[in-house]
Protein backbone atom coordinates (compact mmCIF):
# COMPACT_ATOMS: atom_id res chain seq x y z
CA UNK A 1 0.00 0.00 0.00
CA UNK A 2 1.49 3.37 -0.98
CA UNK A 3 1.87 6.17 1.56
CA UNK A 4 -0.52 9.14 1.33
CA UNK A 5 1.25 12.16 -0.18
CA UNK A 6 0.53 14.17 2.99
CA UNK A 7 3.18 12.21 4.92
CA UNK A 8 5.89 13.66 2.71
CA UNK A 9 4.51 17.17 2.17
CA UNK A 10 5.32 19.05 5.40
CA UNK A 11 7.58 22.05 5.24
CA UNK A 12 8.32 24.53 7.99
CA UNK A 13 5.43 26.94 8.35
CA UNK A 14 5.66 30.69 8.56
CA UNK A 15 7.27 31.70 11.88
CA UNK A 16 4.83 32.60 14.61
CA UNK A 17 7.15 35.30 15.95
CA UNK A 18 8.31 38.55 14.43
CA UNK A 19 11.14 37.89 12.00
CA UNK A 20 13.62 40.01 13.98
CA UNK A 21 12.91 38.39 17.33
CA UNK A 22 15.40 35.86 18.63
CA UNK A 23 14.53 32.41 19.91
CA UNK A 24 16.47 31.22 22.95
CA UNK A 25 16.78 27.52 23.66
CA UNK A 26 17.87 26.08 27.01
CA UNK A 27 19.00 22.49 27.47
CA UNK A 28 18.71 21.76 31.20
CA UNK A 29 20.93 18.76 31.85
CA UNK A 30 22.03 17.01 34.99
CA UNK A 31 25.52 18.53 34.90
CA UNK A 32 25.27 21.56 32.61
CA UNK A 33 22.82 24.13 31.33
CA UNK A 34 23.43 24.96 27.68
CA UNK A 35 21.87 27.92 25.93
CA UNK A 36 21.63 29.10 22.34
CA UNK A 37 20.05 32.08 20.56
CA UNK A 38 18.80 31.51 17.02
CA UNK A 39 17.63 34.08 14.50
CA UNK A 40 14.62 33.56 12.26
CA UNK A 41 16.72 31.64 9.71
CA UNK A 42 18.08 29.26 12.34
CA UNK A 43 21.55 30.81 12.45
CA UNK A 44 23.30 30.87 15.82
CA UNK A 45 23.65 34.36 17.24
CA UNK A 46 24.99 33.42 20.69
CA UNK A 47 25.87 30.37 22.78
CA UNK A 48 26.84 29.76 26.40
CA UNK A 49 26.78 27.10 29.10
CA UNK A 50 27.08 26.96 32.87
CA UNK A 51 27.19 24.14 35.45
CA UNK A 52 23.83 22.91 36.71
CA UNK A 53 23.30 23.68 40.42
CA UNK A 54 22.53 20.07 41.28
CA UNK A 55 19.96 19.62 44.01
CA UNK A 56 19.20 23.34 44.14
CA UNK A 57 15.83 24.26 42.66
CA UNK A 58 16.02 28.00 43.28
CA UNK A 59 19.61 27.99 42.06
CA UNK A 60 18.53 26.26 38.85
CA UNK A 61 15.96 28.97 38.14
CA UNK A 62 18.59 31.64 38.80
CA UNK A 63 21.11 29.89 36.55
CA UNK A 64 18.65 29.69 33.66
CA UNK A 65 17.76 33.35 34.09
CA UNK A 66 21.46 34.16 33.98
CA UNK A 67 21.94 32.18 30.79
CA UNK A 68 18.99 33.96 29.14
CA UNK A 69 20.39 37.36 30.14
CA UNK A 70 23.87 36.45 28.86
CA UNK A 71 22.51 35.27 25.51
CA UNK A 72 20.45 38.40 25.03
CA UNK A 73 23.44 40.57 25.88
CA UNK A 74 25.71 38.69 23.45
CA UNK A 75 23.11 38.85 20.67
CA UNK A 76 22.14 42.48 21.33
CA UNK A 77 18.49 41.59 21.79
CA UNK A 78 15.83 41.79 24.49
CA UNK A 79 12.71 39.81 25.27
CA UNK A 80 13.64 36.80 23.16
CA UNK A 81 11.30 33.83 23.29
CA UNK A 82 12.49 31.08 25.62
CA UNK A 83 12.07 27.32 25.23
CA UNK A 84 13.48 24.79 27.68
CA UNK A 85 14.26 21.14 27.14
CA UNK A 86 14.63 19.00 30.25
CA UNK A 87 14.77 15.31 31.22
CA UNK A 88 11.20 15.05 32.43
CA UNK A 89 7.74 16.34 31.63
CA UNK A 90 5.13 18.78 32.86
CA UNK A 91 2.19 16.82 34.26
CA UNK A 92 -1.02 17.69 32.46
CA UNK A 93 -2.92 16.97 35.67
CA UNK A 94 -0.96 19.16 38.08
CA UNK A 95 1.39 21.40 36.08
CA UNK A 96 4.25 19.99 38.15
CA UNK A 97 7.38 18.27 36.83
CA UNK A 98 7.40 14.47 36.78
CA UNK A 99 9.80 11.75 35.63
CA UNK A 100 12.90 13.97 35.79
CA UNK A 101 16.15 12.24 36.70
CA UNK A 102 17.22 15.68 37.94
CA UNK A 103 15.07 14.79 40.91
CA UNK A 104 15.10 18.23 42.57
CA UNK A 105 12.75 19.38 39.79
CA UNK A 106 10.10 16.72 40.40
CA UNK A 107 6.92 17.96 42.05
CA UNK A 108 7.80 21.59 41.33
CA UNK A 109 5.85 24.13 39.20
CA UNK A 110 8.96 24.67 37.10
CA UNK A 111 7.29 26.18 34.02
CA UNK A 112 5.23 28.61 36.09
CA UNK A 113 8.16 29.56 38.31
CA UNK A 114 10.48 30.16 35.36
CA UNK A 115 7.80 32.22 33.59
CA UNK A 116 7.51 34.39 36.69
CA UNK A 117 11.29 34.60 37.08
CA UNK A 118 11.82 35.76 33.47
CA UNK A 119 8.68 37.86 33.18
CA UNK A 120 7.63 36.27 29.90
CA UNK A 121 5.97 33.06 28.68
CA UNK A 122 8.20 29.96 28.60
CA UNK A 123 7.64 26.70 26.76
CA UNK A 124 8.97 23.60 28.50
CA UNK A 125 9.32 20.24 26.75
CA UNK A 126 11.02 16.90 27.26
CA UNK A 127 14.60 16.94 25.98
CA UNK A 128 14.05 14.00 23.62
CA UNK A 129 11.08 15.82 22.10
CA UNK A 130 13.36 18.82 21.60
CA UNK A 131 15.78 16.58 19.70
CA UNK A 132 12.89 15.45 17.48
CA UNK A 133 11.75 19.04 16.85
CA UNK A 134 15.27 20.19 16.00
CA UNK A 135 15.84 17.39 13.52
CA UNK A 136 12.37 17.82 12.01
CA UNK A 137 12.70 21.58 11.49
CA UNK A 138 16.16 21.82 9.94
CA UNK A 139 18.01 18.59 10.66
CA UNK A 140 18.13 15.00 9.46
CA UNK A 141 14.33 14.77 9.29
CA UNK A 142 13.68 18.15 7.68
CA UNK A 143 10.54 18.08 5.53
CA UNK A 144 9.31 14.73 6.85
CA UNK A 145 5.88 14.69 8.47
CA UNK A 146 6.53 12.16 11.25
CA UNK A 147 9.99 12.10 12.81
CA UNK A 148 10.98 9.69 15.57
CA UNK A 149 14.21 10.67 17.30
CA UNK A 150 16.12 8.33 19.59
CA UNK A 151 18.67 9.23 22.28
CA UNK A 152 21.29 6.56 23.01
CA UNK A 153 23.55 7.85 25.75
CA UNK A 154 23.80 7.75 29.53
CA UNK A 155 20.06 7.21 29.35
CA UNK A 156 17.76 6.05 26.56
CA UNK A 157 14.72 7.92 25.40
CA UNK A 158 12.95 9.17 22.33
CA UNK A 159 10.80 11.97 21.05
CA UNK A 160 8.24 12.39 18.31
CA UNK A 161 7.69 15.40 16.08
CA UNK A 162 4.67 15.77 13.78
CA UNK A 163 4.94 18.52 11.17
CA UNK A 164 7.72 20.07 13.20
CA UNK A 165 5.87 20.11 16.50
CA UNK A 166 6.51 17.93 19.55
CA UNK A 167 3.95 15.22 20.18
CA UNK A 168 3.59 15.31 23.96
CA UNK A 169 0.55 13.09 24.43
CA UNK A 170 -2.42 13.12 26.80
CA UNK A 171 -0.28 12.01 29.75
CA UNK A 172 2.86 13.90 28.64
CA UNK A 173 4.72 10.63 28.07
CA UNK A 174 4.71 10.25 24.29
CA UNK A 175 8.07 8.82 23.25
CA UNK A 176 8.97 7.32 26.66
CA UNK A 177 10.47 4.37 24.83
CA UNK A 178 13.31 3.68 27.24
CA UNK A 179 11.00 2.55 30.02
CA UNK A 180 9.25 -0.16 28.07
CA UNK A 181 10.56 -3.72 28.46
CA UNK A 182 12.99 -5.14 25.93
CA UNK A 183 10.76 -6.90 23.37
CA UNK A 184 11.00 -10.61 22.51
CA UNK A 185 13.44 -11.39 25.35
CA UNK A 186 15.53 -14.53 25.10
CA UNK A 187 15.81 -16.89 28.06
CA UNK A 188 19.17 -15.40 29.04
CA UNK A 189 17.61 -11.92 29.05
CA UNK A 190 14.96 -12.75 31.67
CA UNK A 191 14.04 -11.24 34.08
CA UNK A 192 16.42 -8.50 32.97
CA UNK A 193 18.35 -5.87 34.88
CA UNK A 194 16.60 -3.77 37.52
CA UNK A 195 15.86 -0.19 36.49
CA UNK A 196 15.79 2.88 38.73
CA UNK A 197 12.11 3.30 37.78
CA UNK A 198 11.29 0.14 39.77
CA UNK A 199 10.79 -2.19 36.81
CA UNK A 200 13.00 -4.84 35.25
CA UNK A 201 14.42 -5.13 31.74
CA UNK A 202 13.65 -1.58 30.64
CA UNK A 203 15.14 -0.84 27.22
CA UNK A 204 17.33 1.76 28.93
CA UNK A 205 18.99 -0.91 31.08
CA UNK A 206 20.15 -2.70 27.91
CA UNK A 207 20.85 0.09 25.42
CA UNK A 208 22.32 2.95 27.46
CA UNK A 209 26.06 3.39 27.91
CA UNK A 210 25.87 1.97 31.45
CA UNK A 211 23.68 -0.83 30.10
CA UNK A 212 26.34 -1.81 27.57
CA UNK A 213 28.96 -1.78 30.35
CA UNK A 214 26.77 -3.94 32.59
CA UNK A 215 26.07 -6.47 29.82
CA UNK A 216 29.77 -6.80 29.05
CA UNK A 217 30.55 -7.29 32.73
CA UNK A 218 27.88 -9.99 33.14
CA UNK A 219 29.27 -11.92 30.17
CA UNK A 220 33.01 -11.48 30.76
CA UNK A 221 33.53 -10.47 34.37
CA UNK A 222 35.36 -7.35 33.13
CA UNK A 223 34.25 -3.79 33.76
CA UNK A 224 34.88 -1.44 30.85
CA UNK A 225 33.29 1.82 29.76
CA UNK A 226 31.09 1.82 26.70
CA UNK A 227 33.78 3.73 24.81
CA UNK A 228 36.37 1.10 25.68
CA UNK A 229 34.09 -1.74 24.59
CA UNK A 230 33.46 -0.02 21.25
CA UNK A 231 37.18 0.59 20.75
CA UNK A 232 38.04 -3.04 21.53
CA UNK A 233 35.36 -4.30 19.16
CA UNK A 234 36.71 -2.12 16.36
CA UNK A 235 40.19 -3.47 17.09
CA UNK A 236 38.97 -7.05 16.64
CA UNK A 237 38.49 -8.19 20.26
CA UNK A 238 36.06 -11.13 20.12
CA UNK A 239 34.32 -10.53 23.46
CA UNK A 240 33.78 -6.85 22.72
CA UNK A 241 32.57 -7.63 19.21
CA UNK A 242 30.06 -10.10 20.67
CA UNK A 243 28.83 -7.42 23.08
CA UNK A 244 28.28 -5.01 20.20
CA UNK A 245 26.45 -7.70 18.22
CA UNK A 246 24.11 -8.24 21.18
CA UNK A 247 23.64 -4.47 21.40
CA UNK A 248 22.67 -4.17 17.72
CA UNK A 249 20.27 -7.10 17.99
CA UNK A 250 18.51 -5.65 21.03
CA UNK A 251 18.37 -2.20 19.48
CA UNK A 252 16.84 -3.67 16.33
CA UNK A 253 14.12 -5.44 18.30
CA UNK A 254 13.39 -2.32 20.33
CA UNK A 255 13.17 -0.06 17.28
CA UNK A 256 10.97 -2.50 15.38
CA UNK A 257 8.41 -2.47 18.17
CA UNK A 258 7.87 1.27 17.66
CA UNK A 259 7.95 1.01 13.87
CA UNK A 260 5.08 -1.48 14.09
CA UNK A 261 3.03 1.10 16.02
CA UNK A 262 4.17 4.49 14.76
CA UNK A 263 5.55 3.76 11.27
CA UNK A 264 7.58 6.99 11.18
CA UNK A 265 8.80 8.64 8.00
CA UNK A 266 12.35 8.78 9.32
CA UNK A 267 14.22 7.60 12.42
CA UNK A 268 16.94 9.93 13.71
CA UNK A 269 19.55 8.68 16.17
CA UNK A 270 21.33 10.94 18.64
CA UNK A 271 23.45 10.54 21.76
CA UNK A 272 26.97 9.24 22.17
CA UNK A 273 26.30 5.62 21.22
CA UNK A 274 24.59 6.68 17.99
CA UNK A 275 28.02 7.81 16.77
CA UNK A 276 29.53 4.32 16.96
CA UNK A 277 31.03 3.70 13.54
CA UNK A 278 28.78 1.56 11.37
CA UNK A 279 25.92 1.31 13.88
CA UNK A 280 23.31 3.26 11.92
CA UNK A 281 24.20 1.48 8.66
CA UNK A 282 23.92 -1.95 10.30
CA UNK A 283 20.55 -1.41 11.95
CA UNK A 284 18.13 -2.07 9.04
CA UNK A 285 19.09 -5.75 8.91
CA UNK A 286 18.44 -6.15 12.64
CA UNK A 287 15.14 -4.24 12.50
CA UNK A 288 13.58 -5.73 9.35
CA UNK A 289 12.94 -9.30 10.65
CA UNK A 290 10.73 -7.89 13.42
CA UNK A 291 8.70 -5.42 11.34
CA UNK A 292 5.19 -6.56 10.40
CA UNK A 293 5.48 -5.64 6.74
CA UNK A 294 6.62 -7.03 3.43
CA UNK A 295 9.49 -4.53 3.51
CA UNK A 296 11.29 -2.12 5.80
CA UNK A 297 12.58 0.96 4.00
CA UNK A 298 12.37 3.62 6.70
CA UNK A 299 15.48 5.85 6.53
CA UNK A 300 17.73 5.78 9.60
CA UNK A 301 19.94 8.84 9.97
CA UNK A 302 22.38 10.23 12.50
CA UNK A 303 21.26 13.56 13.95
CA UNK A 304 22.48 16.46 11.85
CA UNK A 305 23.05 18.80 14.76
CA UNK A 306 24.66 16.29 17.11
CA UNK A 307 24.99 17.41 20.72
CA UNK A 308 23.47 20.80 19.84
CA UNK A 309 20.22 19.32 18.62
CA UNK A 310 18.42 19.38 21.98
CA UNK A 311 19.16 23.01 22.69
CA UNK A 312 18.25 24.01 19.12
CA UNK A 313 14.98 22.11 19.43
CA UNK A 314 14.17 23.99 22.63
CA UNK A 315 14.59 27.26 20.71
CA UNK A 316 12.36 25.97 17.91
CA UNK A 317 9.52 25.27 20.37
CA UNK A 318 8.44 28.81 19.46
CA UNK A 319 8.82 28.30 15.71
CA UNK A 320 5.33 27.03 14.92
CA UNK A 321 1.93 27.31 16.51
Amino acid sequence: MSRPPLRRSWRRSKPALASDRLRIGIDLGGTKIAGIALDAAGATRAETRVPTPRGDYAGTLDAIAGVVAALEQQAGATEASVGVGMPGAVSRATGLIKNANSVWLNGRPFAADLTARLGRPVRVENDANCLAVSEAVDGAGAGETLVWAIILGTGVGSGIAVRGQALTGRNAIAGEWGHNPLPQPRDDERPGPACYCGRNSCIETWLSGPGLTADFSRCTGQTLTGEAIVARAQAGDAEAAAAMARYRDRLGRAIAQVVNILDPDVIVLGGGLSRVEGLVAALPETIAPHVFSDRFDTPLRASRHGDASGVRGAAWLWETT
